[in-house]
């Protein structure tokens, strides 16, 4: 049997803050929401809210990140440490 990995809370707190700074773009109006954001960067739609409800689960990627950082602005030191500003 495969040993079981927990999450560690510092991935814990870089999803929590990935999905502050989603509901923010969609606050934002700068997206409509969770399923066009899965739907545009080829993401489980299923596996990013369970995700979501739980954060110790396995699914999240890291590539979930990207467009955040790429198309939206996050500020890439923010969203992986908390220092500075969720926006650039």
């Amino acid at each position: 049997m495969g040993t079981v990995r927990s999450i560690t809370d510092e991935s814990k707190q870089i999803m929590e803050r990935f999905y502050s700074a989603l509901d923010a773009i969609i606050a934002k109006k700068e997206i409509r929401g969770v399923n066009t954001y899965c739907r545009l960067y080829n993401i489980d739609r299923r596996n990013f809210v369970a995700q979501r409800k739980d954060l110790g689960r396995g699914w999240f990627q890291l590539s979930w990140l990207i467009p955040m950082v790429r198309e939206y602005n996050v500020n890439a030191e923010w969203l992986l440490t908390g220092f500075g500003k969720m926006f650039k």
